[in-house]
């Protein structure tokens, strides 16, 4: 078990995490014909903007009720208002997420109530656009809470709860995957679904929304995701399988309304993770794994047997998201590296405990520069914001999660399942093999270390 400790500072030095708001934004993004709203300032929505389109490199829907000095002061009702009806009447989405911000949220609005309010005097214009609110201060949590809260939220808001007896419809699943999956990952999720007959339903779904597709024609909204009347149907899946520990929270919130039961899974990469999602499939389905599957599989396993030398005794620091954090140290430490720098950005989750690290370290980057310095490290493990600790360190940076902006095609990369597993490994290994570690004479002696105390006197046994 991970021991999991917080850095006490008075100010985050080169930040590890992105906002509440952000992971919201994220998750409503993939969602068709969809609008997130933050209720805040101008800058709020600027700065998750930002991350955005140079993470994608596309045009991304992004809007907000702009609060003033004065609606500051006397209350953003009105801020909030006047942006909903706008969208309405010059976008006309599906779907408008109202994300908070820490403006609003440390002057404790009520937001349910003037939602409901507005709903109830403008029902008649906003018909056919469904409004759902999260609370999202950027004060506490990250992307990671923030896409845990929104995808709840879409099961609380629009599906409808199950009459006796629920009714359901054969071959369809729900898919609940984690901030961290990207578009490749969701596209090898959905075919290998497929390829037992089964119907996928993917909430959020960023692979047909944040894919790179160019519309003919310019579109206001989010372009593609799963629609609003697929969400609307979830209840009438017969299961729901969530893919990470953050959308445990939206899987019992369908399970409790809908009585759709569910099965999670902390990690699919990994072999054994993928077996089980693969058999879980093959079992509800009544169908054999498919030759193509067991192809895969096989190919996995001989790029595990050609990558482990690679890997063997290295040092690897991992910062990242928390469930991100135990996927990417699961897979290093199953081909035998060792992670000995863990950084995340937020405390909460349960899956820390997990982590196959001795610490874990709730803080930023430059906790990860520090500790991985002193661990003396192999690889580092982060988003483009770790280069800058990679060129002082001379260690060579393996970029994941979010924002990757100084390099291309990071939304197709894939890292679960056969497949991701596979390439993931591939990747890694040409780094330890592009960077090898120069072994001196004192490092190969077995004995260097022995006889010598953590404080460094002699523990030399008389006899």
């Amino acid at each position: 078990m991970a021991r999991i400790t917080t850095t006490q500072k008075a100010a985050a030095i080169n930040p590890l995490k992105s906002s509440q708001p952000l992971g919201a934004a994220f998750a409503f993004l993939g969602v068709d014909a969809s609008m997130p709203l933050f209720h805040g300032s101008q800058g709020c929505t600027s700065f998750a903007l930002v991350l955005f389109v140079r993470h994608f490199k596309e045009t991304v829907a992004l809007q907000t009720t702009a609060m003033d000095e004065v609606a500051t002061i006397l209350g953003g009702a009105d801020h909030l208002e006047e942006a909903i009806v706008n969208l309405k009447h010059r976008t006309d989405p599906k779907l408008i997420g109202v994300c908070t911000t820490a403006l609003v949220e440390t002057r404790g609005e009520d937001f349910v109530g003037d939602i409901n309010a507005i709903k109830a005097r403008r029902g008649e214009e906003l018909a056919g656009t469904e409004i759902v609110l999260v609370h999202t201060p950027d004060f506490e949590g990250a992307i990671e809470e923030g896409w845990s809260k929104a995808v709840t939220a879409l099961v609380d808001g629009i599906v409808p709860a199950a009459a006796a007896p629920r009714a359901t419809a054969p071959g369809r699943i729900n898919i609940l995957p984690g901030w961290h999956h990207t578009v490749g990952d969701l596209e090898l999720i959905r075919e290998t679904v497929e390829a037992f007959g089964l119907e996928p339903v993917i909430v959020p779904d960023i692979s047909t929304s944040l894919d790179g597709t160019v519309p003919d024609r310019w579109i206001p909204t989010s372009y593609g995701g799963v629609s609003v009347e697929a969400i609307r149907g979830m209840g009438a899946a017969v299961h729901t399988i969530a893919l990470a520990e953050h959308v445990r929270r939206p899987a019992e919130k369908l399970a409790e309304k809908a009585g759709v039961p569910f099965t999670l899974f902390e990690t699919l990469g990994s072999l054994e993770a993928a077996d089980r999602f693969v058999a879980l499939l093959a079992e509800m389905s009544g169908k054999p794994v498919p030759a193509r599957l067991r192809r895969e599989r096989s190919r996995l396993t001989d790029a595990m047997l050609d990558g482990h030398f690679h890997f063997g005794g290295k040092r690897v620091a991992i910062a990242a998201e928390p469930d991100h954090l135990h996927q990417l140290a699961t897979f290093f430490t199953g081909l035998g590296a060792e992670v000995v720098t863990a950084v995340t950005t937020s405390g909460h989750s349960p899956i820390l405990e997990k982590v196959p690290a001795a610490d874990v370290t709730v803080g930023d980057l430059d906790d990860f520069e520090l500790r991985a310095a002193e661990a003396a490290c192999d690889l580092l493990v982060t988003h483009s914001h770790g280069r800058q600790a990679s060129e002082r360190l001379g260690v060579p940076l393996m970029r994941v999660g979010f924002p990757v902006f100084d390099r291309l095609g990071s939304q197709y990369r894939r890292s679960v399942l056969y497949q991701g597993v596979r390439d993931q490994i591939f990747e890694a290994a040409n780094i330890f093999q592009a960077h090898p570690h120069v072994h001196t004479p004192e490092s190969l002696d077995p004995f260097r270390d022995r006889g010598e105390s953590h404080d460094g006197h002699s523990q030399t046994a008389h006899h």
